[in-house]
């Protein structure tokens, strides 16, 4: 798929967890899933169609990160908060591109990224 057929469409989920290696050894023997560590504070997991990360912080039962993909953020952004959304992280740059972090009008949390 295209960048623009990828715009907008649920990309990646993100989950905040005490402990990462416990997160790692949880998923991997339930279900198989396989990583990539990227520094001692996020790990990337792969469940052989999805991607995923765990972050190192609190959890928060009750939802995973939402994170959309956008071919182009700044405007994604604009149409968040024009449509009513708050931003809660404005851009940011991290190993794999930029993205920001928003809440819908219910509070819901959601992420936008993009790789440029």
């Amino acid at each position: 798929m295209s960048a623009a057929e990828h715009h907008h469409r649920i990309d990646y989920l993100e989950f905040n967890v005490a402990s990462i290696a416990a997160s790692k050894a949880f998923y991997g023997t339930a279900f198989g899933w396989t990583f990539q560590d990227y520094g001692t504070d996020y790990c990337e997991f792969r469940d052989g169609r999805l991607k995923g990360g765990f972050a190192h912080g609190t959890p928060q039962p009750g939802g995973a990160l939402v994170v959309l993909y956008s071919a182009a953020l700044e405007d994604s952004l604009a149409e968040v908060e024009k449509a009513g959304g708050r931003i809660t992280k404005p851009i940011f740059t991290f190993p794999g591109g930029r993205r920001f972090q928003f809440t819908d009008p219910d509070g819901y949390e959601l992420a936008a990224w993009s790789t440029t």
